[in-house]
């Protein structure tokens, strides 16, 4: 008899709050579509105060709106007390829990874990922009298919700087890329990826964003709209020609989760064998 493939669990930990977005259509497509059999389901970490358990094999926590600085809210406590957990038991248990932070939840690990300074940008930074490797970057299994730099959307009104690197080291963490460089501005390049651990990882721009679908939706009417009163018609004509590059945004939405849920999923199968 043939033997049944496991199937591998995951939990979505959305941080959207019930706020319109199109990261967690992305990355619901992405789990859609990996050609190895997955299971997800979706916890409303902030809107309802849903924490999953340890029954889960892989967690990609989302963006989101609104402030990433922590307040001590309930959800938030909770939120924290998981991600502790996960990182207690991989220090412990040989089968490793893998999870996946994006923006908003990769600020709120930043802080928690006390490896950088979380502050406001002086303005939103939205947009397609070239993300540079570090050196440690460019060998990253995550990341070292991708050009330097490599392209990725972006939006956010906080940033990661000032990394601790005492607590880098003490982690075995490792700072993986930052911002476009800016020399027309003395301000510090945010972080824009951290390899938290092995099996923690971390981004401060969105791999999930689907160029074919931010192009349907940023030519709705009112979206556009919107963008060019908030952004103007520059931005928006430059973000179109960028999602039309496919080896920008389509290569980092092709490669970084995906290569995240492989390199989880090889991980697994040899901890199960």
């Amino acid at each position: 008899m043939e033997k049944q493939k496991k199937t591998y669990k995951v939990a979505v930990l959305d941080m959207y709050n019930g706020a319109a977005n199109q990261g967690m259509r992305n990355i619901l497509d992405i789990l859609e579509d990996y050609r190895v059999g997955l299971k997800y389901q979706v916890f409303d970490i902030r809107g309802k105060n849903e924490v999953p358990g340890l029954e889960f094999d892989i967690y990609i926590s989302t963006g989101g709106p609104g402030s990433p600085l922590l307040s001590g809210e309930a959800w938030e406590k909770n939120y924290l007390k998981l991600i502790d957990t996960l990182w207690r038991h991989n220090q412990r248990q040989e089968q490793k829990k893998h999870v996946f932070f994006i923006c908003h939840s990769f600020q709120m690990a930043v802080q928690h874990f006390g490896l950088g300074e979380v502050t406001r940008r002086r303005s939103t930074s939205f947009g397609i922009f070239p993300v540079h490797k570090t050196q440690d970057g460019v060998h990253d299994p995550l990341l070292e298919t991708l050009r330097d730099p490599f392209w990725a959307v972006d939006s956010r009104d906080w940033q990661v700087i000032q990394p601790d690197l005492r607590s880098f080291d003490r982690f075995g963490a490792q700072l993986l890329a930052l911002e476009k460089i800016r020399d027309h501005v003395d301000y510090e390049r945010a972080i824009m990826a951290i390899r938290f651990s092995d099996n923690f990882f971390g981004t401060q721009f969105h791999p999930e964003a689907n160029a074919q679908g931010m192009m349907t939706y940023m030519k709705q009417a009112d979206k556009k709209a919107q963008i060019v009163a908030n952004h103007g018609l520059a931005k928006y004509e430059d973000m179109l020609l960028h999602l039309k590059d496919t080896e920008k945004i389509t290569l980092t939405h092709n490669t970084i989760i995906p290569r995240f849920l492989e390199t989880a999923i090889y991980s697994l199968q040899e901890e199960y064998s």
